[in-house]
């Protein structure tokens, strides 16, 4: 039994030579080249409603709009001025100063005209509050309303709607350049 293990272990263990190639074999040797995207990490709240995303030194807070304010509102919640402050904070900690973008967003349920007044009336109403926030801080703030446009996420997949995609993509987006 020990005799026909070593010889098993003998034919397994010898090295095999390489397989060579046939004399007459020719082939093109190609230099794989791939396009190479930038990865952008983003960081979200336990609860969903928060998400924050850094390209390079430009930072993205989005507070969803179901935080901030009423369905078909534009009027700031309690709870909105409280959010707001944290990220006015985040902002003068970290912001180089220069421009603050504010950008409103919606999902894609109502019409195009219907959606962009919306966001841009919520982007002015963050920008109103913002402004007070940052008033020492040397910032410029630009509201824009982008309606159903740039969604985050796809409202519709499969043909069905997600409402969870849709909460997400209804948002409001304070875009600033972090120091270096």
């Amino acid at each position: 039994m020990f005799r026909s293990l070593s010889v098993a272990l003998a034919v397994v263990l010898s090295p095999t030579p390489a397989p060579s190639a046939p004399a007459d074999a020719t082939g093109v040797i190609e230099d794989l080249v791939l396009p190479v995207e930038d990865i952008v990490g983003e960081v979200e709240s336990m609860d969903g409603t928060e998400s924050e995303s850094k390209q390079d030194r430009q930072v993205t807070v989005a507070v969803t709009s179901d935080v901030l304010f009423a369905l078909d509102k534009w009027q700031l919640t309690g709870e909105a001025k409280e959010r707001l402050a944290k990220v006015a904070g985040k902002v003068k900690a970290e912001g180089a100063g220069g421009v603050v973008k504010i950008e409103g967003h919606t999902d894609d349920q109502g019409t195009d005209a219907y959606n962009r007044t919306l966001s841009q009336k919520r982007a002015q109403a963050v920008e109103e509050v913002m402004r007070g926030l940052l008033a020492p801080a040397g910032v410029t703030l630009q509201a824009q309303g982008y309606g159903e446009s740039r969604p985050k996420l796809p409202n519709m997949v499969d043909g069905e709607p997600v409402e969870g995609n849709r909460a997400k993509n209804r948002r409001v987006e304070i875009v600033f350049t972090a120091k270096q």
